[in-house]
C-alpha cells in the first residue's frame, strides 16, 4: 500500500510522461513546448549584452552578472530562501570563501546543527549477519537507528509497507551486499546503463563476471550522450517472447557526470522483460525522489546514500531498499559482510570530537562515539577569507555565547535511556521545507546559467573562433541535471589536462570533480576531436562473456572530463566564481603563469 505522498507525487509525474512517444527513437528526449524555447531563449540573453567574451578581464562584474541574470530568469529572486538557509545553517560556506561544487549526495545534518542542536549524532558499527535473514526475520534495531530509518523512508518518498531498508558502509558496499547475494548463477545477465566510470558500479560488474555471468553495456553518442536506444531496446527485449531475459539491469534515473537524464519506462520495460530492476538514485538530488512515481514504476532494489554533510564529510552511510514481494529472489544469499548498524554518537558537535588523518594527510573529522575528556581538540582550520583573516571551527563556535558543550554533554550522560526521543536532521529539513518547486526550478537557472556561460568562451585571434571550453552531455535545457562535465582547451584547439585544471581550480578556493566518460561512441570514426580527448588503455581478456570482447574492441575508450555540480545551497556567485576562474585559461600563459606564482611563493609547483 502506497502512501499519500507517493500517490501524489505518481499523479504529477504521470500527468507530464507521454508513454507513446518513447523508446522508439531519441525524439522523446528533443520533444520541446513553448515553455522550453521561452526558457531558452531566457538563457541566451542572461549574459546580455555580450554573449561571446575572449578575454578574461572583459568578463561583467559579479553585481553585473547577477542582474543580467535576474532579468533573463525574473523568476530566481524566488528561490532567496535558499539563500538564507544557507547563510543561517550553512555559514561556513561563506567565512571560508571556498566554492564547494565537487560532490552530489545528501546531507542528514545541517553545520549549524552540529553547533547548536542536542540532537545525536550517528556512528556506524558492521555487523555479520545474512542479507536475507535480514530483511526477512529482522534483527537487533536500537530506537534510534528506528527513527533514522523512518526519517529517511519519508524523504525518498517510499513506503516501508512496500520496501525493506538496510543500511551499509557507503555506496560501494550496497552493490557489493547485492551483487554477492544476487542469483547471477541462475539469473546470468547484468545490463547496466552509465556513462562514466563508476567504482561501486565495478564491484557489482566483477562479482557478476567471477560467477560467468554477462554484463552488457548501454552506449551513448558522443558528445550529447543520449543513450542510442535502439541498441539498448535490443539488449533489453529477447527476441525470443517465450523466453524472456533474466538478469538484473541496473538504472540511475540521471547522469551523475553529464547530467544527462533518461525515462522511467527503461525501467518498466525491463520488468516486463523478465529483468530485475535496480535504480540507482544516488545521482538524484534534494526532493528529486518526489518525481519518481513509485507506484507506477516499482523497482525491485532501490540503491542510495547519506554521506557528506555540505562541505564536510564527518561519516556516512548508504541504503540498499528491497522490495518485499522480490525478497525471495536473495533467498541464497551467502553475504554475511557489509551492513551495518547505526549508533547514537557523542551530541558534542563533530569539531570537537577526534580527528583523524585520510590518505591524503589532510584533516578530516570522525564521529567516533570513543571520545573522552582527554581527547586532544584537533580543528581543521578554514580556508583564508577575502581580508586574508583565517577562521577556525572553534572561532565561530566561541562567538554563539549561548552554547554550552559541557552542559549539554551532561545533561546526555545523565539520560537514563541513553537515547534521544527526538531525531533531527535539519539537513533533510531543510530540503523538506524548500520543497520540489523550488529548488528543481533554483538549481535549473543555475546549471543552464553556467552552460550558457561557458558557452560564451572563445579564444581570441582564431580563424573560427576556438571555443575554450567544450561541454558533453546536455546543453541548454530544461530537463538537464545539476551536473556539468567539461574539458578546457587552448588556442591550438588541444585539451588542458583535466587534473591540471582541478588543481588550478583548487588553488583558487574552487572544488571541481574529476571522472572518466564510457561506453561513448563516436559518429565519426576518424575524428580529430577523438584523437585528442580519448585515452587508450588496454585491457585484459576477461572472458568470451565481455562486451568488449563480443563487439571486438580491443581498448577501452576512456575520456578524462572535470565535473561542476551543483546543489540547492549553490548560489549564483558559485557558479558566476567557476566561469571566471575557467575564462583565466584565455590567456595563453596562464598556466606558466600560476607554475612561476607558487613557485614565487615556495609552494608546491603545479605539474604540467
Amino acid at each position: 500500500m502506497s502512501s499519500p505522498g507517493i500517490k501524489e507525487a505518481s499523479k504529477a509525474w504521470f500527468a507530464r510522461c507521454c508513454p507513446n512517444q518513447l523508446l522508439e527513437n531519441e525524439a522523446f528526449e528533443q520533444s520541446t513546448s513553448p515553455s522550453r524555447y521561452d526558457f531558452i531563449a531566457a538563457t541566451a540573453f542572461s549574459l546580455h549584452p555580450n554573449d561571446q567574451f575572449t578575454n578574461h578581464e572583459c568578463l561583467p562584474t559579479l553585481d553585473q552578472a547577477f542582474s543580467n541574470m535576474k532579468r533573463a530568469y525574473p523568476n530566481y529572486p524566488g528561490t532567496d530562501r535558499a539563500d538564507r538557509i544557507r547563510d543561517q545553517e550553512y555559514y561556513q560556506l561563506s567565512l571560508s570563501n571556498h566554492v564547494c561544487l565537487d560532490y552530489i549526495g545528501h546531507g542528514l545534518f545541517s553545520y549549524s546543527q552540529q553547533l547548536h542542536s542536542n540532537a545525536p549524532f550517528f556512528s556506524i558499527i558492521y555487523k555479520s549477519v545474512n542479507l536475507y535473514a535480514q530483511i526477512t526475520h529482522g534483527g537487533q534495531e536500537t530506537e534510534f537507528e528506528t527513527k533514522i530509518k523512518e526519517r529517511i523512508f519519508r524523504f525518498m518518498n517510499i513506503s516501508s509497507d512496500d520496501y525493506s531498508l538496510v543500511f551499509t558502509a557507503n555506496q560501494s558496499s550496497a552493490f557489493k551486499v547485492l551483487a554477492e547475494s544476487y542469483p547471477f548463477h541462475s539469473h546470468r545477465n547484468l545490463l547496466t546503463v552509465y556513462d562514466h566510470e563508476n567504482e561501486a558500479l565495478e564491484i557489482m560488474i566483477e562479482s557478476c563476471r567471477k560467477r560467468s555471468g554477462w554484463v552488457d553495456s548501454a552506449l551513448f553518442s558522443w558528445p550529447s550522450m543520449r543513450i542510442q536506444s535502439k541498441r539498448l531496446r535490443k539488449s533489453v527485449v529477447n527476441k525470443n517472447k517465450k523466453k524472456k531475459r533474466k538478469g538484473l539491469f541496473v538504472f540511475p534515473l540521471q547522469s551523475k557526470v553529464t547530467g544527462a537524464r533518461y525515462s522511467y519506462l527503461w525501467m518498466s520495460l525491463a520488468q516486463e522483460n523478465g529483468w530485475h530492476v535496480c535504480l540507482d538514485a544516488n545521482a538524484l538530488g534534494a526532493k528529486d525522489m518526489e518525481t519518481l512515481g513509485l507506484s507506477l514504476f516499482q523497482p525491485d532494489f532501490l540503491i542510495c546514500s547519506f554521506y557528506k554533510v555540505f562541505g564536510e564529510n564527518p561519516s556516512g552511510f548508504g541504503c540498499l531498499f528491497i522490495k518485499k514481494t522480490r525478497s525471495s529472489v536473495l533467498k541464497n544469499s551467502n553475504t554475511n559482510t557489509g551492513l551495518v548498524n547505526i549508533i547514537q554518537a557523542s551530541n558534542r558537535p563533530l569539531f570537537l570530537q577526534e580527528s583523524r588523518s585520510n590518505d591524503r594527510g589532510k584533516t578530516v573529522l570522525s564521529s567516533s562515539s570513543s571520545v573522552s575528556n582527554q581527547d586532544t581538540l584537533e580543528i581543521q582550520e578554514m580556508r583564508e577569507t577575502n581580508d586574508k583573516k583565517e577562521v577556525s571551527f572553534l572561532e565561530i563556535w566561541k562567538r554563539d555565547k549561548s552554547i554550552d558543550i559541557e552542559e549539554k554533554s551532561r545533561k546526555n550522560e545523565a539520560s537514563s535511556s541513553g537515547v534521544s526521543s527526538d531525531v533531527e536532521c535539519r539537513g533533510l529539513d531543510n530540503a523538506d521545507s524548500l520543497g520540489l518547486v523550488l529548488i528543481s526550478s533554483r538549481v535549473r537557472y543555475l546549471v543552464n546559467w553556467l552552460v550558457n556561460a561557458f558557452g560564451s568562451l572563445k579564444h581570441p585571434h582564431t580563424e573560427d573562433g576556438v571555443p575554450l571550453v567544450r561541454i558533453y552531455g546536455p546543453k541548454v535545457r530544461v530537463d538537464r541535471g545539476p551536473v556539468v562535465a567539461f574539458n578546457v582547451f587552448d588556442w591550438k584547439g588541444e585539451k588542458i589536462e583535466p587534473t591540471l585544471v582541478q588543481k588550478l581550480a583548487d588553488r583558487h578556493n574552487i572544488s571541481l570533480s574529476y571522472a572518466v566518460l564510457k561506453h561513448v561512441i563516436f559518429v565519426d570514426k576518424s575524428s580529430e576531436e577523438k584523437e585528442r580527448l580519448v585515452e587508450v588503455k588496454s585491457i585484459e581478456n576477461k572472458g568470451q562473456n565481455s562486451m568488449l570482447i563480443k563487439n571486438k574492441d580491443k581498448f577501452d575508450l576512456r575520456i578524462p572530463v572535470i565535473m561542476a555540480t551543483l546543489g540547492f545551497l549553490t548560489n549564483f556567485e558559485d557558479v558566476y566564481r567557476v566561469w571566471a576562474f575557467v575564462s583565466r585559461f584565455l590567456d595563453a600563459d596562464f598556466v606558466e603563469k600560476e607554475r612561476w606564482r607558487y613557485m614565487a611563493l615556495n609552494q608546491t609547483t603545479v605539474e604540467v
